[in-house]
């Protein structure tokens, strides 16, 4: 993937990572009620944890057009059980549009939300949830 260059103003021009645009993509789609994570590759995962860091970017991949500063993103995500999956997915497309116009002066042509998983709440958090439920109960009421 190569960097998106253009001429900002008569003092130069700017060139914009496509590591930056999938970092911005990432973080927005990360906002989204009902987004449980996104989906990178094998290598992706593998370097986040030798490294102990997060990859912002991982599950997006972006590709620039030339001629018109444009942009086209693919996000793999995975959701948690029970969310309205074209709602949500909608919410991702329009939260990632927004922020990476906004941020970047970039077009984007499109967001291409591909679901690849759904989780689960699993017992720990049941459990959690239901601690905090009798509490809720058990509270005087004034």
């Amino acid at each position: 993937m190569a960097d998106m260059e253009y001429e900002l103003t008569e003092h130069g021009t700017v060139h914009i990572a496509d590591e930056v645009v999938q970092i911005i993509a990432g973080l927005a789609t990360s906002e989204v009620d009902g987004v449980a994570g996104m989906s990178g590759s094998f290598a992706g995962g593998l370097t986040e944890s030798l490294t102990g860091r997060k990859n912002l970017g991982k599950g997006v991949r972006v590709e620039f057009t030339e001629n018109d500063r444009s942009c086209v993103i693919d996000i793999s995500v995975v959701l948690q059980f029970g969310v309205n999956i074209p709602d949500t997915s909608y919410q991702i497309q329009e939260r990632v549009k927004s922020s990476v116009e906004s941020m970047t002066g970039l077009k984007v042509a499109s967001v291409n939300v591909q679901i690849v998983g759904i989780v689960f709440q699993s017992d720990k958090e049941r459990a959690v949830d239901a601690d905090s439920f009798e509490r809720v109960e058990r509270s005087p009421q004034l």
